[in-house]
């Protein structure tokens, strides 16, 4: 079976989430879509809108040869930087894509509602609109199918705007348009189950030893001091334990960690559905 040989990382641009202004919604949305179709995210990075960091941490990523998406800071406020940044990261210029005009042109036409002087789009009002269509040289233009104003993708980077409404479905079209190859090409689970009042020290080896034996496989393990307000095991310290990988192996693995538990006198529990 192959195996997944795309990276996908995620970079959250904004003041306003580093602040608790704004719960970011990007990440809960790239995971539900990457895992639809059977991939995963790697990494993600959160940083405010600091030109210089912003910068550094895009000359990283794009060294990296991951798949990104990275989203905030394409507007055409002040605050907004990240256009700009993404060409000094990559030593090239801003132009204004032409592709990218024409669809601003149509929103600022329809926006107008039949006022000639709202909809000339070298007007005062409207020449600032036309920076979300200054992108760095060599970028494409990402549809948005919520207002038209498009975002860009280059070097398998893909930047949409901060707004959540317009980040997703825009994600969904990279995915589905770009890295259809490689949906689905691992049979890829994670099962676990509750040991009651386990204790990581105990069973750190045995966690380790069966990851030697089974490579295509992870174990990991969550353990909780207990919540007063559930009933149950759940009240009390507890751990959660499990596998995660290619589906043929961690049937077997799963079922020699539960049985190793065991053996230390601990009782398991399957988790609630």
């Amino acid at each position: 079976m192959t195996q997944q040989t795309r990276t996908f990382g995620l970079i959250v641009i904004g003041d306003e989430i580093l602040s608790g202004k704004r719960v970011d919604k990007h990440m809960p949305k790239l995971l539900e879509l990457l895992k639809e179709r059977g991939l995963q995210l790697s990494w993600a990075q959160y940083i405010g809108d600091d030109p210089a960091r912003i910068i550094n941490t895009l000359k990283s990523s794009f060294a990296s040869g991951d798949v990104v998406f990275v989203t905030g800071g394409i507007g055409s406020t002040p605050d907004d930087h990240t256009r700009q940044c993404a060409a000094k990261a990559l030593g090239v210029d801003l132009y204004l894509h032409p592709q990218a005009k024409d669809l601003i042109g149509q929103r600022i036409v329809e926006m107008a509602e039949g006022d000639p002087v709202k909809a000339d789009i070298n007007s005062p009002l409207n020449l600032p609109r036309l920076r979300m269509g200054e992108f760095p040289q060599g970028a494409d233009i990402i549809p948005n199918s919520y207002n038209k104003i498009p975002g860009f993708s280059i070097r398998e980077h893909y930047f949409t705007p901060g707004f959540p409404v317009m980040a997703g479905p825009m994600m969904v079209w990279v995915l589905d348009t770009f890295y259809k190859a490689y949906f689905h090409q691992i049979d890829y689970v994670e099962k676990s189950f509750i040991a009651a009042g386990a204790m990581e020290a105990t069973i750190t080896p045995l966690m380790e030893e069966i990851e030697k034996k089974y490579p295509e496989i992870k174990v990991f393990s969550l353990p909780s001091v207990g919540d007063p307000t559930k009933e149950g095991i759940l009240s009390q310290r507890h751990m959660e334990l499990g596998v995660k990988g290619t589906a043929e192996f961690v049937e077997i693995a799963l079922k020699e960690l539960r049985t190793g538990v065991e053996a230390f006198n601990t009782v398991t529990f399957d988790i609630s559905k």
